[in-house]
């Protein structure tokens, strides 16, 4: 029979002590993100990124030993909420009618520009040399999902050609990022817009 919670001294404390653990790791990456945004990655410091998340240069190392830790952790987290974003586009057509794929393409394009200016950072970061790559089963879970998505689009396509489908059209739209990066804000609506008709001209072709 497991021991009640009351004669274990210490169960009481181990709650608070890990939520106290996850905030400060949040307040680390916000400060972080919002750094890199203002300063450039070069000129951010680790211990202006303690100070304006509010903790002791101490307790900044226990959790992130360099800038590039926590650049890789923002990397990390921009993906995983680009993923989520889109996930939850693909979720609500399985519920809706299906969109025309012109309308799907503008939706994952504003999607992506969105999440650009909802973390500054993110573009600063592209150019940083990190090493950086997503763990390959989360990938490939967004490419599984957008592949039974296409499949809908077009029932005579193979699993593997949908699969293939969808890794394509991921690059396409990566590949819009350097170029956004370096462009002033009226050229990168037209750069968006470019990218648009592109994809939706493709995704049109090949799922027919």
């Amino acid at each position: 029979m497991a021991a009640d919670a009351a004669d274990d001294p210490t169960a009481s404390r181990r709650v608070p002590r890990q939520e106290r653990a996850a905030r400060t790791v949040l307040a680390l990456l916000d400060a972080a993100g919002d750094a890199f945004a203002e300063r450039g990655f070069e000129s951010a410091t680790m211990t202006q990124i303690a100070q304006q998340a509010g903790v002791s240069i101490g307790a900044a190392y226990q959790y992130f030993p360099n800038k590039e830790a926590l650049a890789f952790a923002l990397r990390k987290r921009y993906g995983d909420e680009i993923d989520a974003r889109w996930s939850a586009l693909i979720d609500a057509e399985g519920t809706h009618a299906q969109l025309p794929l012109a309308e799907l393409v503008e939706r994952l394009f504003d999607m992506m520009v969105e999440l650009m200016a909802d973390y500054p950072a993110y573009l600063p970061l592209l150019s940083v040399s990190l090493d950086f790559r997503r763990d390959a089963a989360a990938r490939n879970r967004l490419r599984e999902r957008f592949a039974a998505l296409f499949a809908r689009y077009d029932e005579t396509l193979a699993a593997d050609e949908a699969f293939r489908v969808a890794e394509v059209m991921l690059q396409i739209i990566k590949s819009l990022n350097p170029l956004y990066a370096a462009a002033k804000p009226k050229e990168r609506k037209l750069l968006v817009a470019e990218y648009k008709g592109v994809l939706s001209a493709w995704l049109a072709a090949r799922l027919g």
